[in-house]
Formats: C-alpha cells, sequence, structure tokens
C-alpha cells in the first residue's frame, strides 16, 4: 500500500514487540510487588502511570506503525523522527513513571548498585550515548540495517539507543541523590555539553552538501533534501536541553538567592551581638568608674 509514494506496509517487528511486552510486564509487575509489600509507604499515583502510557504510546507510534517502514526503506527523516522522539520524549516519560522506591532493590544490592553507579555518572552516560548514536550512523553500519535481513538489527539499535538515553537522562530527571548529587550548575553544565556531539553530526548532516545516506526518497525528499531535513530535526533536541536548561538557570539563581538571605541574616546576626557585647562592656565601664566615684567621696 503506497500514497504519496510513501510505503503504508504495517511492518510487525518480533523484536520490538518482544522488547515493548517485557518493558511493559517489568514495570507493571515491578510497581504491584513492591506497592503490595508496603502499600501505605509506596503509593502509585496516577501521573506516573500516565507517564508511562504516554512513553509506551509513543515507542508504539513510532516502531509499530507505517513510519517504521518508512523510516528502514525511504527517509531518513523518518528514521530520524523515531530516534529523536523515543530518546527526547519516550525515554524521560518512563523515568517520570517511576517512583524513587522502584529501583530501590537495585540500589540495595551491592553489585548493581555499583554499576548503576559507575554507568550513570555524567561524563560515563554521556560518552555511551553519544558514542553509541555515533557508532550505529557510521554509513558502512547503518546501511546494514537497511537490508530487509537487517530489520532486527535496525530495531537491535533503536532499542540499544533506548537503553543508553535513559542513562543519559538520569543524572538530569533521575532519582540521583540515591546515586549522585549535581549541583544546578553541573546539571546545566551537562545538558549544554552532552549534545554537543549530536549537534556537530546534525550540522555535517545539514550543511556537508554530500549525501551519507542513499535512502530511495520520495518526490522532493530525496538524497540531500531528505538528509538536511534529518539534519534539521536532530537539532530538536538540543532545543529541549535549552529548556531543560532554563529552570535549572532559575532554580540556581533561587538557591544563590536564598543563600545569600541567609548569609546577611547571619552576618545582622553577629553586628547585633557584637553591639550587645559592646554596649555590655560600656555599662561594665560606667560601672566601675560609678564605683570607684563613690568609693572616693566615701
Amino acid at each position: 500500500m503506497t500514497s504519496y509514494g510513501l510505503n503504508l506496509t504495517w511492518h510487525w517487528s518480533p523484536f520490538s514487540l518482544v522488547a515493548l511486552v517485557l518493558l511493559c510486564l517489568g514495570y507493571g509487575l515491578t510497581l504491584w510487588l513492591m506497592h503490595r509489600s508496603k502499600p501505605q509507604e509506596r503509593l502509585i499515583k496516577k501521573r506516573q502511570i500516565a507517564w508511562f502510557c504516554g512513553g509506551v504510546l509513543v515507542i508504539v507510534l513510532f516502531l509499530f506503525t507505517p513510519l517504521d517502514t518508512i523510516a528502514r526503506t525511504q527517509l531518513f527523516l523518518a528514521h530520524m523522527f523515531q530516534v529523536v522522539f523515543i530518546i527526547t520524549f519516550a525515554v524521560p516519560a518512563l523515568l517520570f513513571a517511576c517512583p524513587d522506591w522502584l529501583f530501590q532493590p537495585a540500589f540495595d544490592w551491592p553489585v548493581s548498585r555499583a554499576v548503576l553507579k559507575v554507568l550513570t555518572q555524567p561524563v560515563v552516560a554521556s560518552i555511551l550515548f553519544n558514542a553509541t548514536f555515533l557508532f550505529w550512523h557510521l554509513p558502512i553500519l547503518y546501511d546494514r540495517t537497511l537490508t530487509l535481513q537487517g530489520s532486527y538489527l535496525y530495531h537491535t539499535m533503536i532499542w540499544s539507543l533506548f537503553l543508553v538515553s535513559f542513562l543519559n537522562w538520569w543524572p538530569l530527571i533521575g532519582p540521583e541523590r540515591q546515586l549522585h548529587h549535581l549541583s544546578h550548575p553541573a546539571q546545566i553544565a551537562f545538558a549544554f555539553l552532552d549534545g554537543e556531539p549530536l549537534q556537530i553530526y546534525a550540522f555535517i548532516l545539514v550543511f556537508s552538501g554530500v549525501v551519507i545516506y542513499p535512502y530511495t526518497g520520495v518526490a522532493v525528499l530525496n538524497g540531500y533534501p531528505d538528509q538536511a531535513s534529518a539534519g534539521a530535526l536532530l537539532l530538536l533536541p538540543g532545543i529541549v536541553d535549552l529548556v531543560v536548561m532554563s529552570p535549572l538557570f532559575f532554580r540556581w539563581l533561587h538557591q544563590l538567592e536564598v543563600k545569600a538571605k541567609r548569609n546577611d541574616e547571619r552576618l545582622q546576626r553577629l553586628r547585633e551581638a557584637q553591639e550587645r557585647a559592646e554596649l555590655e562592656e560600656e555599662e561594665e565601664a560606667e560601672g566601675l568608674v560609678y564605683h570607684s566615684a563613690s568609693g572616693l567621696v566615701e
């Protein structure tokens, strides 16, 4: 089935289907079992379920619809839609869906805690994410994922990007107090520097003028226009980074303001204490003078 030259065949990847089912079962069963053990302490909020459903819906729309067929056979732009929306919207939604206590068993076990502590270090997480993304998009490797036999390889690429993106978002919105504590300036620096490799890659796609990924294309989106459009879309995570940095910046300013106010109050208390001490010394000195004068009179 085609429309305007687009292949609208519905493609069901068994690999992605199994991965999505395991994701849903893992989340649902873990949430239910942990809540059942301590129902008063481990509350399940409706907004967390809504976040999870939203994240799963994004995955379904981009991996289980004709968009997946178009991404693998016709348009690099469609592929970039898949990647950008999954790593920029689906992954954060799934993280927001997880209450802090959901990760507690992993934090309580020393081995898994040590592994998570290393993998979610900001520098490590950023290197893993950017290296994985750029590795899969090496032309010689990426071309292999587009073959009919490479369907499994293509979806392996998508889910591996999903996993490393999960680690990459952790320093910003994960329960970092369990593993790391980043100050607001550190979070701002991470959000800014983390996206730079992909921004450079996006600019190469847009301004190189060379077709790196030779898709069949459709109509005017053929060859370089398709690639340049995909590069422009890849700049979207950079805008999201700015959105993330904005509240962090204002929180940092508020933190500085509160700290300055506390310092001013402390200095004011010190000045008042010093003034009281000086006043007491003056009163004591006046008392001594008075007693001395009284003794002389007698």
